[in-house]
Order: structure tokens, then C-alpha cells, then sequence
């Protein structure tokens, strides 16, 4: 899912490489000719023959790093579009996320930012991502709470197992085949078995303090809660008008020590775009 939370990024020829940046989490960006976006940019533009010039570049970002949000796939798409425009490649909207999805290792999140919305998608073995995007029905609504600790990927990964049962697959598969239905027809009987899983939240849950009830939660208004991404971020489902739900939600980070912060309760209906 596109988040309405971005990354900005604006540029102005130079006579050598500067880089600004400013927002969320800043003492976590490079400002060197190893920032992630330069680097990316740089990195595409040479796999095509080119070379990129010189520029200002301010980087303005909202959003929260290492907290499950997709932050290295916004960088990883802005560095691709800066590529595509500044050294003239040409690329389209598949070609885009082709490139990032090479570099992130997956689609899943490279395409939600070229496309917007929510999308559906899957690398085949050629490498080359199909997505198919879907709009959010009228009736739901989505917030995003934020904790104030930090889940690294690698260690949220380090906790699930080399492999599944066929059992926990088959219910995995099932679910995410009815969320998708769900969000896309706004059927609200799916909730909250679409958001049922057994692939990584019940081994996460040690990771991120007050997941277990989180997931419990039943309130008025509340579709249910899921981790975003690996975490700790919770994503929070509700039918719309029912956004005051995702303060229920701050309440169990709060009675587990923890400060949290509401930073999204809107999608972005359209993907990257230059203004």
C-alpha cells in the first residue's frame, strides 16, 4: 500500500554534488556521495552508459526509518527518477520498478510507490515485476501508528524460521487472497480472519511490545491491526469515519512504555510524480 507519507526531493544544476536534507530522521541521511538516492541514481544511470551531473539536491523526508514503512523503497524509486530524468533514459512506469525491484530485492513495495494505491505484485523468473493496482473502497479507511523504537529489518527477520507447514502456507494463502477481495469491495465480513497470519507476526511478537493484544483488539469501527512490513509500525483497518480507533491502538504501546505517534490515515492515490 502507498502511504500518504513522503519523500520530496528537489533538485537544481550545481557545479559539484550537494546534498541537503531535512524532515524525519535526518542524522540517519547521508549527506556524502553515498546517500542511498545519489548512489542509486548514479548507480542507474551508469548501468545505461550515462553519467549524472552535478546537482543541489534536498532531500525533505517524512518518513520514519526503520520502523516498517518502506523508507528504503522511496529512496531506491526517487534515485531511479532522478536517474530517468537527469540522464535521460527514458524510462516508463514498469521500467522503474523493474530497476528498483532488482536493487530492493522485491516488487512489493517499489511498486506501491510508482503506482500508488495498493498493489498486487510478483517477479517472474525473468526478473521483470507484474502488478496489477486496485483502489481502497470507499468504506475503509487505513492509519499507520508508530512506536517509538526501532525494529532493523535483519533482526526481524533473524527470528522466522528456514521453512513452514504446509498447514500454516495454505491459511497464509487463503487470507491474503481475502484481503485483497476485502479492501477492493469493501467487504467488511472478511475482518478481521483476512488479517489472520501465521508466516511472521506470532514470531515478531516478542520484538514488538503489546503486538499480541494489538491483534486482539475488537472495538467498534476496527477492522483489526497488522504489522506494516517487518515492524514495528502497526497498521490499523477501520471502517471509515472510525479513525479515532487507532488511539485504542496507542493505548496498549502506552501501558507497555511506550510513546507512539498517528503519521498516515490516508493512501496516496497516485505514485511517485515530478511537480
Amino acid at each position: 500500500m502507498a502511504l500518504g507519507v513522503y519523500l520530496e526531493c528537489q533538485i537544481q544544476p550545481a557545479d559539484k554534488l550537494r546534498i541537503a536534507a531535512s524532515g524525519r530522521d535526518v542524522e540517519s541521511i547521508s549527506t556524502a556521495s553515498d546517500n542511498l538516492i545519489w548512489a542509486t541514481a548514479c548507480s542507474v544511470a551508469a548501468q545505461h552508459g550515462k553519467t549524472m551531473p552535478a546537482v543541489a539536491l534536498e532531500i525533505r523526508n517524512n518518513i520514519p526509518l526503520g520502523k516498517g514503512l518502506g523508507s528504503s523503497a522511496a529512496a531506491l524509486v526517487a534515485g531511479v527518477a532522478l536517474a530517468d530524468r537527469l540522464a535521460g533514459l527514458g524510462l516508463n512506469a514498469a521500467q522503474v520498478v523493474d530497476i528498483a525491484a532488482g536493487i530492493e530485492g522485491h516488487p512489493d513495495n517499489v511498486a506501491a510507490c510508482v503506482y500508488g494505491s495498493i498493489v498486487a505484485s510478483a517477479s517472474d523468473e525473468l526478473g521483470a515485476a507484474h502488478v496489477v493496482r486496485i483502489s481502497l473502497h470507499e468504506r475503509f479507511g487505513i492509519g499507520v501508528v508508530v512506536p517509538d523504537f526501532l525494529l532493523p529489518t535483519v533482526k526481524a527477520r533473524r527470528v522466522l524460521p528456514d521453512s513452514y507447514s504446509r498447514r500454516d502456507a495454505i491459511f497464509n494463502v487463503q487470507r491474503s487472497a481475502l484481503l485483497v477481495a476485502a479492501l477492493a469491495t469493501g467487504t467488511v465480513d472478511a475482518f478481521p480472519t483476512a488479517l489472520e497470519d501465521r508466516i511472521h507476526q506470532p514470531y515478531r511478537a516478542a520484538l514488538v511490545p503489546g503486538l499480541d493484544e494489538i491483534i486482539r483488539l475488537r472495538v467498534a469501527g476496527l477492522l483489526g491491526c497488522a504489522l506494516s512490513g517487518a515492524g514495528p509500525s502497526i497498521l490499523v483497518f477501520y471502517e471509515h469515519g472510525s479513525d479515532t480507533v487507532c488511539e485504542v491502538v496507542r493505548e496498549v504501546f502506552k501501558r507497555h512504555g511506550h510513546h507512539s505517534e498517528v503519521v498516515c490515515n490516508q493512501l496516496a492515490v497516485r505514485g511517485y510524480e515530478w511537480v
